[in-house]
């Protein structure tokens, strides 16, 4: 099949899935767009790449960036913080209810006093708060439910289609080399981690949209939307193989079998076995990782015994952090002689950038501080994500499972930067977690205390009743009676 035949058949099929899974029963706001948009920039290529934008002579690209990005970026946050403006008394209540990340953002910004490049720190800053401000698009809609929905069909109806038909039909643009000159699959995005998280965090949501689906059998139109959703899930599914990064893969198996394990019905009636599960699969998952399993394990993944030179880097980097306690300021620690000295002690690794350890990115950049108020969000978000799951056990474990793979992801990737598909996600979580586990976020009048969160179902009288019937249905009845 030729490229030009393969790329028409993308585009039909693409407007395709659009239309099987078109729901008019209940409308999203059209700000819904700015994440998508925000989500689609940072799970691809930035637009300047696309565009084949080129730097003007003399710009650095680790210093200065790309102007036309920057536009793009400060267009889509002045708009989504227009939006929240508007939705002043929803937005405050989740703010409220999240003051960890609040905490984290500000002890960031705090962090550019002491950075080298101050300039470069606070601009990235700016980006990390559009992370948090199109999260709040998201979970302030008057439908969350439904517009989280959307945001993961919108975004992986374009991006995982047009991911396989770039390494299929366009080698060009959809594989590339890695530092070792092994081909990789990289579809839409730069490299195949990132081609791995992006599918990563589509498909862990198109896999929740499936199950929906199966239970609310009374839901009108159920079959052309189990279709578009079930095609959704095997172009996941198909590109976490393609893209063969063992991090994704283990999350989205590990991430998927919490999900599917917190639908049974011993656990929805036993909230508490919820903490057993989940230690029992990171001890599973992530003991058994590096220690329990040995090289068996390690290879099966496609790792090195050494995680592909992981430990290599881990050592590298973590005796050129400047200060211990405070790093080298937000998202600056891989600028100038810190990066060169690092390139001499790595000279197989002259393109790394990331330490690809969460936590050791963290300590990097912003010092045991940092890694405190990681720890901090990751442990009150669990405590929201359980409430959740009490008051829902079909969204606390879609949030659960976000959450779970988030904190294993970032055991050998960079999962808490800025920008980063797993990080967006595991703000939404805890966020969309807060305001289930407290019944905040729904539409009030102003002065009114919202008593339950629209991402909960409601019986006739307005008290919580068990999650049942079509999530359509239920959206509606709670922006009904909003």
């Amino acid at each position: 099949m030729s490229p030009s035949i393969a790329l028409l058949i993308c585009i039909v099929g693409v407007a395709g899935l659009f239309y099987l899974d078109r729901d008019n029963s209940v409308h999203t706001s059209p700000a819904l767009w700015l994440p998508c948009i925000w989500l689609a920039i940072a799970g691809s290529r930035p637009v300047s790449v696309w565009f084949g934008i080129s730097l003007a002579p003399g710009t650095d690209a680790q210093l200065d960036g790309s102007p036309a990005d920057r536009l793009i970026f400060q267009v889509l946050l002045v708009a989504a913080i227009t939006v929240l403006i508007f939705r002043a008394e929803r937005t405050r209540a989740f703010l409220t209810a999240n003051w960890p990340i609040l905490i984290y953002l500000f002890y960031c910004l705090v962090s550019v006093v002491w950075s080298d490049y101050q300039e470069v720190a606070a601009k990235r800053w700016i980006k990390a708060i559009g992370d948090l401000a199109m999260v709040l698009i998201v979970v302030t809609d008057a439908s969350p439910a439904k517009a989280f929905k959307r945001l993961i069909s919108r975004v992986g109806f374009v991006l995982l289609p047009a991911s396989i038909l770039l390494i299929k039909y366009y080698g060009y643009l959809g594989r590339g080399y890695d530092p070792s000159g092994d081909q990789m699959n990289t579809g839409v995005t730069t490299n195949k981690n990132s081609l791995g998280v992006i599918t990563l965090v589509i498909t862990l949501g198109v896999l929740w949209n499936v199950l929906e689906l199966l239970r609310a059998k009374d839901r009108p139109n159920r079959g052309r939307h189990l279709l578009a959703q079930g095609v959704l899930l095997a172009f996941g599914v198909t590109l976490l193989v393609m893209a063969q990064s063992a991090t994704s893969q283990a999350c989205f198996i590990l991430g998927g079998a919490l999900m599917l394990v917190t639908r049974l019905p011993i656990v929805r009636r036993r909230p508490a076995a919820v903490h057993a599960l989940v230690l029992t699969l990171f001890l599973v998952g992530g003991l058994t990782f590096f220690f329990g399993g040995g090289d068996d394990v390690v290879h099966a993944l496609g790792r090195q015994s050494n995680l592909t030179g992981r430990t290599d880097i881990w050592a590298a980097v973590i005796p050129v952090v400047p200060n211990k306690i405070v790093g080298a300021g937000y998202e600056t620690f891989w600028l100038g002689p810190r990066l060169n000295a690092v390139w001499h002690n790595l000279p197989r690794y002259m393109s790394v950038n990331e330490a690809h350890n969460g936590y050791i990115e963290m300590y990097l950049n912003l010092g045991w501080v940092g890694v405190g108020l990681i720890a901090l969000i990751l442990i009150t978000g669990y405590g929201r994500v359980v409430g959740a799951f009490r008051r829902d056990p079909a969204v606390g474990g879609l949030w659960l499972a976000y959450l779970f793979a988030a904190a294993f992801y970032s055991i050998t990737e960079a999962g808490f930067r800025l920008l980063n598909p797993i990080w967006i996600f595991l703000l939404l979580a805890i966020v969309a977690a807060g305001g289930v586990a407290r019944g905040v976020g729904a539409i009030q009048p102003v002065g009114v205390t919202p008593k339950r969160s629209p991402w909960l179902p409601a019986t006739s009288a307005g008290q919580i009743a068990p999650s049942s019937g079509s999530t359509a249905t239920r959206d509606l009845a709670a922006l009904r009676r909003s």
